[in-house]
């Protein structure tokens, strides 16, 4: 793997005075993408939603919905 050096050559770079400052007027250079800046990620599952949680979470949502409907019934009758 090669490493990057993110910071701009001044020999290179335009509009840079001898100290490295901008002068007025003028653009900074823009700032380079640091391509290894993170943690390499070793688990990034490749599917969504696993079937224990996401049935988890249906039946607790019908749950509530049948609780609801049989509080709306209550009130009617």
């Amino acid at each position: 793997m090669s490493h990057v050096n993110p910071d701009p050559e001044p020999e290179r770079s335009t509009g840079l005075e001898p100290g490295g400052s901008v002068p007025p007027g003028e653009t900074p250079p823009a700032e380079s993408s640091m391509p290894e800046a993170g943690p390499r990620e070793t688990h990034n599952p490749p599917k969504g939603w696993g079937k224990v949680p996401l049935t988890l979470i249906l039946v607790l949502v019908i749950v509530i919905a049948a609780l609801f409907l049989v509080y709306a019934l209550i009130l009617i009758l």
